[in-house]
């Protein structure tokens, strides 16, 4: 009897790893045949957990350039992920009107607030609610409004180059200048948005440690978003939630307070324009909710104000450091620049801070700012968007409703067809040297800032900074690279931060026309 027991547990054991092994053996076919018309590694094929391994390690801008050398216009990143590395596509999948919307990998950056989702114009998948999200505010953010902002972006910079000025070491030491960037810019934003600095300049600190609570968040979501289930147990689950000791994003509560703040002087006029710029964003905001309180809840301002200090900081720092570096590893891109900014000084068609309306007028300023946001573009990760029904046929191939593609700016923006044989390589002359026709091409082969109808809506303002920061920067410092760090690290976690940017800076001998003293 002790036999045939024996024997029969050996045959259910035997059984129960055969119907294992089918079952392991169809599910591998199964997701192998979902997009086996492209090309693209063999456990790609199978898992997620290759990309998520790849977001993990904060080099997947290095590696998914590395997999379309290899394998062409499109990879598959996993078994319903495909990547899409040619520039034409751009208007198919993020056009307007092309309706695709976002993937799942968005959810996982809805942050949290008292255990709610709070979805912004940047994380919503739903175009009706994004819609309804950016229609009341766009013009707010179109660049002939942004002008007035101008004068509060002047009084940030002089407080950055006074800042700098009192940092610097002793000869031959360098500063971290990625850091003092990105607290310009997050600094730039609270005065635009709140009428006042947030104090990371003033303390040359990361206050209340927002810088890494974002990154962090962002780090999260990086490898999270490629298997979005997790979220559903954790971050998101109701139960984890309640238990977890900050139930609230930092940043919502930081921008919920500022909006309470507002609120509650509102009603005295007097008190508004003595402490605040009565047309700053959050002024702007609360205007917009009062013509249509029906349609506009009250969450929509902690969204829109959220999106401000999160997104729009983040970008500005990024690209000023590429613009720097860049012309600081080329120099006789440098020398170019100085002599056009030289000779608009002397002819009178550039001021000590530059306005936004002289900076654009320096050919080759503009020309150094694309490439780099060409070169090091902000985001690092594919802009996931999912197949809508009906399916959709990209570079040649046919794929089904549901498949999610993604363009990566790092990827996109080394084609050779577009960016010309050298796309690898600095080079700004290529924004001069083309006809009108070639380089219409190029800009909108740019994902610097996204594209169609979810263009990064702080765009402008990032615009406004940039050029306005980097011709006066390098008017004031004679900058150098650090001879001891002469090289960044980049850390790609959804955005592709510069870390370890350290230069040397020479206040320049005609400095003392800029009034930095507060």
């Amino acid at each position: 009897m002790a036999g045939i027991s024996d024997a029969m547990g050996l045959s259910q054991a035997a059984l129960t790893a055969v119907g294992a092994a089918f079952a392991l053996v169809f599910y591998v076919v199964s997701q192998r045949a979902k997009q086996s018309h492209v090309p693209g590694p063999f456990w790609a094929s199978i898992t997620n957990i290759p990309r998520m391994r790849w977001a993990y390690s904060g080099r997947a801008h290095e590696i998914q350039i590395d997999l379309h050398k290899k394998y062409g216009k499109l990879v598959r990143l996993g078994p319903n992920c495909i990547s899409v590395g040619d520039p034409l596509a751009i208007p198919q999948i993020y056009g307007t009107g092309a309706n695709f919307p976002k993937s799942d990998f968005y959810k996982v950056m809805q942050p949290m607030a008292q255990g709610k989702v709070i979805q912004g114009i940047f994380n919503t998948q739903d175009a009706s609610l994004h819609s309804a999200l950016r229609r009341p505010i766009a013009n707010i953010y179109s660049m002939s409004n942004l002008v007035e902002f101008e004068p509060y972006v002047d009084s940030t910079i002089r407080v950055l180059l006074r800042q700098l000025e009192e940092a610097r070491p002793g000869p031959g030491q360098a500063v971290d200048l990625g850091k003092w960037l990105q607290w310009f810019a997050l600094d730039v934003m609270g005065e635009i948005t709140f009428s006042r600095r947030l104090g990371f300049l003033d303390e040359a600190k990361d206050v209340d440690g927002i810088i890494q609570k974002v990154l962090g968040l962002f780090k999260y979501a990086s490898w999270a978003g490629n298997i979005p289930w997790v979220e559903k147990l954790w971050a998101k689950n109701p139960i984890v939630s309640r238990l977890s000791p900050t139930k609230t994003f930092p940043l919502i509560t930081f921008a919920l307070a500022r909006a309470k703040e507002r609120t509650s002087v509102s009603s005295n006029e007097k008190s508004v324009s003595a402490q605040y710029n009565s047309r700053d964003f959050i002024s702007r905001f609360l205007e917009a909710r009062a013509k249509d309180p029906a349609r506009i809840p009250e969450w929509f301002i902690t969204a829109w104000t959220l999106s401000n200090l999160q997104a729009g900081s983040d970008t500005t720092a990024i690209t000023l450091r590429a613009v720097i570096y860049f012309l600081l590893r080329h120099p006789q891109s440098l020398a170019k620049l100085m002599r056009e900014l030289t000779t608009a000084r002397a002819d009178g068609r550039l001021s000590d801070i530059a306005t936004w309306k002289e900076a654009r007028q320096l050919p080759f300023l503009d020309a150094c700012i694309k490439e780099a946001g060409r070169l090091h573009p902000a985001t690092g990760l594919a802009l996931e968007r999912v197949v809508p029904v009906g399916g959709a046929e990209i570079c040649g191939q046919r794929f089904s409703a549901g498949t999610v593609v993604g363009m990566n700016a790092w990827v996109v923006h080394r084609d050779q067809g577009v960016f010309g044989e050298d796309a690898e390589v600095w080079n700004p002359d290529r924004w001069l040297g083309p006809d009108e026709a070639k380089r219409r091409v190029m800009e909108k082969s740019l994902l610097t800032f996204g594209a169609g109808s979810r263009t990064c809506l702080g765009k402008n303002i990032s615009h406004l900074e940039i050029y306005k920061v980097i011709p006066t920067l390098f008017s004031y410092f004679e900058m150098t690279l650090s001879t001891t760090k002469p090289d960044w690290k980049v850390a790609n976690h959804w955005l592709a931060v510069q870390n370890d940017f350290e230069v040397n800076l020479v206040p320049r001998h005609n400095n003392n026309k800029i009034h930095i003293k507060a």
